[in-house]
This record gives C-alpha cells, structure tokens and sequence, in this order.
C-alpha cells in the first residue's frame, strides 16, 4: 500500500466515523489499481448471476422423415441423427426453444447440467444478438383480425422488463446487457466469437461495454446499410440521415473462427478482366514488380506470364480463381422497409433479414457448429442456422416471439423435408421453477436489512392492491393462501414471473393439509404447459382450482375503485375424437377466451370525431368509431371462436414420453488412501434425472394460420396405433401467443 499523508489518514476515519462511502481516489490509493480507463455507471457490479434452473422440455417438434406409424422398429441413422421407423429423431442433439428471462436462461446453461451436453456438440461457437433497442414499441405486437390490425400492448411481464431495462434511463439498460454479455462469454467456446446488433441510440455503449466484457478481443464492425439509395429528407432537415445499423464482433479468444467471405466483384473490377487466353478463360494483367528472374521463369513455364505488344511482361490474374474480401460495409442487403413485401416477413418488428444473419454464421461457425441468440424475436437465426446445417439454441422473454419462431421452424422443417435435406427436432423448454426475484423496485443500493424491509412493504401493498380489486378478505395463517372470496380461497402468484407449478404443488400441499378444497390461484402470467396436468391432478385429489389471469388495470386506482376490474378466466377447448378401427383423429369444436384490453365504454368516452380504436373486452374484439357528427358505431372483428385461434396441434400418445429433468445432487462417498486409517469423505457433485410428473407434448400434427395463408383445418388427420386406451392431448395457441391444453381419454380398435 502507498505511504498516505496524515491528513489523508484522518479523512479516511472521519469518513468511516460517519458511515460514508470513501472518495474515488482512495481506491487507487489505498489498491493500487492500475486500471486506467473504466465504465462507471450507477449501480455497476462484478456480481453475475449463477442461478442454476431445470430445464423442462414441454413440446418436442420434428417433421416425419419418413411415412410409417409403427412404433416398435429398430432405430436406423439418418445424417447422423437417431430416428425411429416413422422418421423422428431419438437421439443426438435436439435444437433448444426456450422461454422465459434470459439472464435466468444463460446462467443455468451455463451452470447447470445443459453445459455438459453443450460441450459435447464442441461449446457455443457463435453468438448473434439483437437486443431490443431503446423503444418500448418492441414489446407490443400487431396481430391481423379481419381486414384490420390490433394492437397487442405488453403483458406485466413485459412490462416489468421494459421498465427496468429501459424505464430508469441508459444505466438500467446498462446493467442489463452488461450481466448478460459476460454470462454468453463465459458460454461460448473458446474460438467463438459474438456479434452484438445496434442502432444509433445504442451503439457507444454497446462498444464500450463490449470492450470492457472481451478486453482487446474486437474483431471488427460491420455497418449495415439498410436502404440501398437514400431516403427522401426535409430541406430543413436537422440531423445527417440515420440509415445504417452497427453489428459488433468479438472473440472469446485470439483463434476465433473466421472463415474468408468472398465479395462480388463490382462492374468496374470485372472490366479489369479483359485479356483472354486462346480457350476464351478471362484475365487481367498486372506489373511484376519485386518478382525475382527465378519466380518469373517459373510463371512463364505455367502460362501465367501475358507479353504485351512492345514486349512488357505481365503477371496474368484469371477471373474463374480471383476473389477479394468481403468488406465490413455492407450496401447489398436491403432491410424491411414499409413498402417491402419479402415473403420472410412475419410482422415481428425488430425482424432482420435471413440474409444478413446468413453472412454472419457462414463467416464464423461452420457446418454442425452450435449457434445461439437469446433475443431471438421471430427466430431469423433459427431459420438460418437449420438451413445451414448449424445445430442452435434460442430464447425469448416473449410467448408471441416463441410460438412465431415455433411456427417458422416448422415451416423450415416442412421446407428442408421437401427438399430432400437434412434438419433436426427441435424442442421448446421452460425453466422449470424460478428463484424468487424481487422486480418490484427495491432500492439495490440500500443495505440487505434495508433491502428485505423495503421488499416486505412493497409486496404486501402489492397483495393489498391484488385482494381489492378482486373483492377478496384478506386473510393470515397460511403458507400460499392470501385472502378468501365467496367461500374460496385466494391465492396470488408473484408479480415478476409466471405462475409455475412448484407454486400450485405448493398450493395444493396446503390444501390438503388443511383440508381446503376450492381455490382461486390468480396470476399475470402461467407457465407454459402449466395445464391442463396440474388442474388434473388437483381434481383427482378432491380439490377444485381454477386459475385466473389478472388484468394490467389492477393498477388503475379509479378502475379498482369503480370495480371495473376482470379477472378472466384461463382459455379452454372443447374436442371430439373420431376412431377408424386402429386410427384416431381429432376435431376441434370449440374454443373459449376471456382476455380483455381496454374497455368499449372507455373508447366511446376518449375518441376523437373521425377516429377508431380496436379493443377487446370479454375475449371479443371490437372496433369502436367515432363518425365527424360524434356517432358511436361498434364492428365485432371476432365472427367466430375459431378467429381466436392461431395454431393447434396434437399428440396421439401424450404419455409416451415422460418430462424428465436433471438436478444437482452431492452423494458422499467412500474414498480410501493408503495408510489412512480412516476413509477420508469427499464431496462428488452429480446430476440426477428426475420425473416431474408431467409428459412432453410432442407435435405429431398441426394446422396454423401463415401470413399469406389465414386458413385453419379444424379436424387433424387420421393417425394410426395400436390398439388399446390411450391419452390424447390436443394444444391451441391463440392469437396472441398463449398457449391452452386439452386431455382425453379414447381407446383405438375398440369401443370407446
């Protein structure tokens, strides 16, 4: 430590006297650190999150390679991958859908069970995000109803991720992408690189940061110029054009891959190439400069020697063998504009072109190389990675951008099968329980004493909040049990993350210790493949729940107040199976929602004259406008339930494959040393498989509405088994992304 003066020494203790932060320059005083240039912002910490979750794997999907429906043959490879006699992939590396917070994502990939399997395929050679910038737009979504188009707003979820990605200003945004970029470095495999996708408003500080993550490892940056010629501007215009975004590539280490990207050559380069040989091959000339007599001769002996007219010796450069390369300004790939009518485009409003991202995981992955995106969005990267041969892994905080990416795989996966190419199963996860996070806005930099106190306060207004506008008591005494409402009991779910079913187990064990057998369980959101098993195993054990969503106006003080509040009810299906001797299919006969967004009377009571909005109240969606006198006219958009609908599949053997999960376990065993007289214990961490009690729903048919296709068959075709009882499950995604789960019981090749 540096000789500090007197008065230096007596400053230090006055502050700690006071309990008070010591000035910034007594931390190079009294550490000598030596950092130089350093990232400061507020609340900046070297605490990363190690949080390890289980993966659930909830619905595997792969397209039959090959037409057959028995299920006993033996298994045969098929480009590498396992697959049994109707063309399903068995074994080896299955792509990974993943839903949920992606900080909680990386962390258990990267701690937990799933890094194993992770380095078996080589690590992670290739990480492309596309964080959403610094607009809150990107949380909501468009969705055709009829001939107009609705506008989904955020869920809480979302809502809560926006506000503190972005709500508290650039350091919470700071904060965000900083814990999470160093978590995908310490994934990646050491040759493995990251491309980092921004605009304008972000891109100084993604640099910056970056920096600072993968120290002096930047391999280059890519502008993209979205528009091949210039927007048309003001004449007044105040600010240069902003047309172009930023992609930023580091590695994790000096022998990254990075593969020679050729460019194609410009009509001025081309006219270059205008000498022939005899047999027409095109060359240009060159001078031969520094080339010793040696070199020449030899040259001359392999024909690569052109003599002009007055004798001058040139060196030949032939147009079939010259490449140059690919430049980091790129002017060749048009974005989405508001006039582009790409067929790729799904309305997904941070969507990038396939061939941008194609460029970037031909240059650094190669063939069966693992890629990941954990922005994935409408799953460009997917789609680009399969259609390359890449193996991938992606994830989204949003339902609507899985079930878009879920639709778009299979798709690829119909695509790829056509054509007569390789592709793999896919399956989508969640994370199977979450740690208990407090988003709601607890002050980090108070104490842990003060920290816990704040939290308490703030989640037990949130609970007063919830029990009010439900019209519920509150009531004391129980474990998961908050108030209680026309001889039920209430039960609220946190207001950060899904419902998930370690809290309803937990609800359940209470009830059954307590002999409680009807329960509301409210929540603004559920986890994904939650029900219809959890509710089954309720009823079978006596016990009547039923689920709620609560609505984002719980938090509009005059709604409560004026019990203007709905909680609806979670979606339900109504189908019937149709038996053939030995095949089964399945018709869908009804499908009920209860969401509500805005209210009819509310936009009645704001639109201005010659205005219209779009609202849904009570799982319909209405359009309430606004003539120039001042009438009111009302068009229901939803005609008919199946306009709810979006998607829907069906598993004709649901329990066939259980969900199985790996946890972490530390057995003691037995370790004998020669000459110890006593064995010494040792602690062996290992992974356990443990069944969740649930099955994987796996995608065998489905029907789903396209951008250019909005047709749905509401009857699945006929499928063989073998004879017997069995369970069917039959899963219906609705337009907004939430997905709803139906079980029955038939028997095939006999009387149901």
């Amino acid at each position: 430590m540096p000789r500090l003066t007197e008065q230096e020494r007596q400053e230090i203790i006055r502050y700690i006297e006071a309990d008070k932060p010591l000035p910034d320059k007594y931390r190079f005083l009294l550490f000598e650190d030596k950092r130089q240039v350093e990232l400061v912002w507020n609340g900046k910490t070297s605490e990363v999150c190690n949080i390890v979750l289980p993966f659930q794997v909830i619905e595997q999907v792969d397209e039959p390679r090959a037409e057959g429906t028995k299920h006993s043959a033996p298994l045969f490879e098929y480009a590498g991958i396992s697959l049994d006699s109707r063309g399903r992939q068995l074994k080896g590396w299955t792509n990974k859908l993943i839903w949920g917070d992606n900080k909680l994502i990386l962390s258990s990939l990267k701690n937990g069970p799933l890094r194993e399997e992770i380095e078996k395929q080589g690590g992670i050679k290739l990480i492309y995000i596309d964080p959403p910038f610094d607009v809150g737009a990107d949380f909501s979504m468009d969705i055709e109803i009829g001939g107009d188009t609705f506008t989904k707003k955020p869920s809480i979820l979302e809502e809560i991720a926006y506000r503190d990605t972005w709500g508290k200003g650039a350091d919470s945004f700071i904060a965000m992408i900083y814990e999470r970029l160093v978590l995908m470095r310490d994934l990646l495999a050491d040759d493995g690189s990251i491309y980092v996708h921004c605009d304008w408003r972000l891109n100084s500080y993604i640099r910056l940061i970056l920096t600072e993550v993968f120290i002096d490892l930047f391999r280059g940056e890519i502008v993209w110029k979205k528009d091949a010629v210039g927007k048309g501007a003001k004449k007044k215009a105040k600010h240069w054009p902003k047309t172009f975004d930023n992609v930023f590539c580091y590695s994790k280490s000096a022998r990254n891959i990075f593969n020679f990207m050729p460019a194609e050559l410009t009509e001025k380069q081309l006219a270059e190439f205008r000498y022939s040989d005899p047999d027409g091959r095109k060359f240009k000339r060159t001078t031969l400069g520094d080339y010793s007599e040696k070199s020449i001769r030899e040259m001359e002996d392999n024909g690569l020697i052109y003599v002009s007219s007055s004798g001058q010796k040139y060196k030949k450069y032939y147009l079939d063998e010259y490449t140059i390369q690919l430049d980091s300004i790129w002017t060749d790939i048009p974005g989405f504009g508001v006039a582009t009518s790409s067929p790729e485009i799904l309305g997904y409003p941070t969507q990038k072109p396939e061939a941008l991202l194609e460029r970037i995981i031909k240059a650094s992955s190669n063939e069966g190389d693992l890629v990941a995106d954990f922005f994935c969005g409408s799953g460009t990267i997917a789609a680009v990675a399969e259609k390359l041969g890449r193996k991938w892994i992606v994830s989204d905080l949003g339902k609507f951008a899985i079930h878009t990416t879920r639709k778009r795989m299979i798709q690829m996966q119909r695509q790829l099968k056509a054509e007569g190419k390789d592709y793999r199963a896919f399956e989508i996860l969640n994370l199977g329980r979450y740690e208990r996070q407090h988003y709601i806005g607890v002050n980090p930099n108070l104490r842990e004493v003060e920290q816990q106190r704040q939290l308490e306060e703030k989640e037990a207004a949130f609970l007063d909040l919830i029990l009010r506008a439900y019209r519920a008591e509150k009531i004391e005494g129980f474990a998961t049990f908050h108030g209680k409402k026309a001889g039920r009991l209430v039960a609220v779910g946190p207001v950060n993350l899904p419902v998930t079913r370690l809290f309803v187990e937990e609800v359940i064990l209470e009830c059954r210790q307590k002999h409680i057998t009807r329960v509301d369980i409210l929540g603004f959101e559920f986890e994904m493949g939650l029900f219809p098993n959890v509710l089954d195993e309720a009823r079978a054990k006596g016990i009547d729940i039923v689920p709620k969503y609560i609505p984002a106006e719980v938090f509009d003080k005059r709604a409560v107040d004026k019990n203007q509040v709905v909680f609806h009810d979670v979606a339900f299906i109504e189908v019937k199976p149709l038996v053939k001797g030995s095949s089964v299919a399945v018709e869908l006969t009804d499908f009920s929602v209860f969401y509500s967004q805005d209210s009819i009377a509310n936009a009645e009571a704001t639109l201005k004259d010659k205005g219209s909005k779009i609202v849904v109240e009570r799982g319909q969606i209405v359009k309430v406008s606004k003539d120039a006198h001042g009438i009111v006219t009302r068009e229901q958009l939803t005609q008919h339930w199946t306009d709810w609908i979006d998607y829907w599949a069906v598993d004709f053997d649901f329990e066939s494959k259980r969900e199985i999960v790996r946890v972490l376990r530390e057995p003691e065993r037995q370790l004998q040393i020669p000459g110890m007289e006593k064995p010494e214990q040792m602690q062996f961490p290992e992974y356990e498989e443990v069944w969740t009690g649930d099955h994987i729903f796996e995608n065998e048919w489905q029907s789903f509405r396209t951008k250019k296709d909005r047709k749905l068959e509401l009857m699945s075709a006929f499928h063989e088994c073998t004879p017997g009882r069995r369970k069917l499950a039959v899963k219906v995604v609705d337009i907004f992304g939430n997905d709803t789960m139906k079980v029955i019981d038939v028997t095939v090749g006999g009387k149901r």
